[in-house]
């Protein structure tokens, strides 16, 4: 398992002074890309490979939001790697080591140069340390997009959405997508699939549906095609 110290700022948390479904992955997309430098496997080896690992799907249970100015300890470990995917888990603990936020989360590793999905090779599965999965439910990596879903007004990607791989980064994906979450609708879990990537000047819609206990936030292009499909649960 590798982690890392961390304190809530400012900067990370909502209105109630609490962290979101945004700030969380950020965290951890940070806590794996540390791990992954620390190893010698992180940008310059995957450069030098003309590889890249792509955020396939998000499952993120929240027990609690940590809020700002609390000591959080953030954690990650890869549990298994099958073909052209990897899996990791990452969890959020608060001082008395209690998990606030537990995570799975699904990897495609690319070939930069075709821009498609390669086996994992022995030399990345030997890097990682691979760890038991986290206990918890497991849910599809597959979204079903609901039928009767409400179109708004599109938005353009814009720079401050675009990270190192030149596209909209998959937090910002989920930052978009928290917008047309009701107020006052208490967020515990959230799935995210990501179909395509959106790049800089991309026009997104987007598709909304709601019901008692379930936001489903479809992004898609102007033809309607999904970038990413995010679904919120109370």
């Amino acid at each position: 398992m590798y982690s890392f110290k961390s304190r809530v700022r400012y900067s990370e948390v909502d209105k109630d002074k609490k962290m979101d479904m945004y700030s969380i992955i950020n965290y951890f997309q940070d806590c794996s890309t540390f791990q992954s430098e620390d190893i010698g496997m992180g940008f310059d080896f995957l450069e030098s490979e003309k590889k890249v690992w792509l955020m396939n799907a998000w499952q993120i249970v929240a027990d609690r939001y940590p809020v700002i100015g609390e000591e959080i300890t953030v954690s990650t470990w890869a549990y298994g790697f099958n073909g052209m995917y990897g899996y990791r888990n990452f969890i959020i603990t608060d001082c008395n080591d209690k998990v606030c936020t537990a995570a799975n989360s699904i990897w495609v590793y690319m070939d930069t140069k075709s821009y498609r999905p390669v086996k994992v090779t022995e030399d990345v599965v030997k890097g990682y340390e691979i760890e038991e999965a986290y206990d918890m439910d497991y849910a599809p990596r597959k979204i079903t997009i609901p039928k009767d879903l409400t179109i708004l007004d599109n938005f353009p990607v814009i720079r401050a959405n675009i990270d190192t791989n030149n596209h909209v980064n998959n937090g910002q994906y989920i930052k978009m997508a928290e917008e047309f979450v009701p107020g006052g609708f208490p967020v515990g879990k959230m799935r995210a699939e990501y179909r395509r990537s959106a790049m800089l000047g991309d026009l997104i819609v987007p598709m909304v549906c709601e019901n008692d206990d379930t936001v489903t936030v479809v992004l898609a292009d102007t033809n309607e095609k999904p970038y990413a499909v995010i679904e919120f649960k109370k």
